[in-house]
């Protein structure tokens, strides 16, 4: 989401505390279960140290694992979140492209996203930033223009609604009252409970977002009155899943010398749900490839833009 619009003026319904079950529109058939949540996303970069620096350095993740092209990086407890593959000397992401807006990094606590914005202060860099009612988030974009959100969410009891409808919005950051929470501690990198918030995807239009993402899928549509954008999530979460239309009706695939997103991780509690999911994505006529076996396995599928989601079991 960007600081490009303001709900507040909706008068279809007053607002209304979101209570669990009060909000979101469940799909026609499978749903994901509640407890479902995002794993490691994969990226494409142009110059694997120089992204490892900004990863390990600027976005304070912990280098995990590496190869020759290739690296690993997540929380202390040695979560992964990120994986880079080099692709020397691919171009920038461009704007008038489908598939990755942002990836967001989901912090545990105010306290963490305070710190975040006094490193940043330390490092001379600037993010944009924004108060979205149900979370506070910083932007950034990394040396190949891929979209960074670092973020943490504000208590579920303050959430709002209108109608069936979540509350959320781009208001102005209050950067004082978080660098407030900050306390004595300085930044040492994410802290643990550092996760994979959600997803932010540009795609072609949005009816054929959520016949793939909600009625294939299996995400509730949480927000649809965004201008341009349509937001998905489960277990009542504000989104898991972001998409948008801002890269204008030619937006097109981005090309395999591009920095881009290869592909983004649904962790399903379970291995009968994903059995579950990749039958509800066949179901509607999408080619699902399985990897794999027996608990370990999981399936990849492309969504009509090219960009591909893998669902596993979170056990795994």
């Amino acid at each position: 989401m960007n600081a490009s619009a303001n709900l507040r003026g909706r008068q279809d319904s007053h607002p209304a505390p979101a209570v669990p079950g009060s909000y979101g529109q469940a799909p026609k058939g499978f749903r994901l279960p509640a407890t479902t949540r995002l794993g490691a996303v994969v990226l494409q970069v142009s110059h694997l140290e120089r992204s490892l620096n900004f990863y390990g350095t600027v976005l304070g993740l912990k280098l995990l694992d590496q190869g020759n092209s290739w690296a690993r990086l997540g929380s202390p407890e040695g979560r992964v979140l990120v994986e880079l593959r080099e692709h020397r000397g691919a171009r920038p992401r461009s704007d008038g492209r489908t598939g990755l807006f942002h990836v967001a990094i989901l912090l545990p606590d105010r306290g963490a996203l305070g710190r975040f914005v006094l490193h940043l202060r330390d490092l001379g860099l600037q993010a944009g930033a924004s108060d979205h009612w149900v979370s506070e988030a910083l932007y950034l974009q990394d040396p190949d223009r891929l979209g960074i959100e670092v973020y943490c969410d504000r208590p579920r009891s303050s959430w709002l609604r209108r109608g069936r409808e979540l509350e959320m919005t781009s208001d102005r950051l209050d950067l004082g009252s978080l660098v407030s929470e900050a306390g004595e501690e300085p930044w040492h990198g994410v802290p643990e409970g550092t996760v994979m918030g959600h997803v932010h995807l540009r795609v072609g239009d949005l009816d054929s977002a959520a016949g793939f993402f909600a009625e294939a899928l299996g995400f509730d549509r949480m927000v649809w009155s965004y201008p341009g954008a349509l937001f998905l999530g489960a277990g009542g979460y504000h989104h898991h899943l972001g998409t948008n239309v801002w890269g204008g009706p030619g937006a097109e695939p981005p090309g395999q010398d591009e920095a881009r997103l290869l592909e983004w991780t649904v962790e399903v509690p379970e291995i009968g749900a994903l059995d579950e999911v990749a039958g509800s994505l066949e179901d509607a006529g999408f080619a699902v490839t399985r990897h794999g076996s027996g608990e370990s396995r999981s399936v990849t599928v492309a969504d009509p833009w090219q960009t591909i989601v893998r669902i596993r079991a979170a056990s795994v």
